[in-house]
C-alpha cells in the first residue's frame, strides 16, 4: 500500500479516535445536559452515533491535514520562493496629464 494512503487511514482513524474521546468528555461532563438528554431518549444512542460520526470528521480532517503539513522541508534548506526577479528597485518619473473638464452644460429635457 502506497505510504500516502497509510499516512491518511492512520491519521482518519486517529481523528475519530480524538472524536469519540471528545464526545466522552461532553457526555462526561453533561455539557448541556447532553448526557440526560440522550439517557431519556428512545434514539440516544442514534444521536451518540451522528455526533460521534460528525465531529469524526472534522477531527479527521484536520488531523491529516496537520500531517500533511508537518511534511514540509526543514527552514535549513534556505528560501522556498527562488530567487528574486528584481535584484534592486529604482524610481522612474511619470508624467500624468490632468483629465479634462467635462461640459457640464444642462441638457435639455423632452
Amino acid at each position: 500500500m502506497p505510504k500516502l494512503i497509510q499516512l491518511y487511514i492512520r491519521n482518519v482513524a486517529l481523528g475519530f479516535g480524538i472524536a469519540a474521546v471528545f464526545v466522552g468528555l461532553l457526555l462526561w461532563f453533561n455539557v448541556m445536559n447532553l448526557w440526560g438528554l440522550v439517557s431519556t431518549s428512545d434514539v440516544g444512542l442514534l444521536a451518540i452515533g451522528i455526533l460521534w460520526f460528525m465531529n469524526g470528521i472534522v477531527f479527521a480532517g484536520v488531523q491529516f491535514a496537520w500531517a500533511v503539513m508537518s511534511l514540509a522541508r526543514d527552514d535549513d534548506a534556505g528560501p522556498r520562493r527562488g530567487t528574486p526577479v528584481v535584484s534592486h528597485f529604482e524610481p522612474i518619473r511619470v508624467k500624468a496629464a490632468a483629465p479634462r473638464p467635462q461640459d457640464r452644460r444642462k441638457q435639455p429635457r423632452d
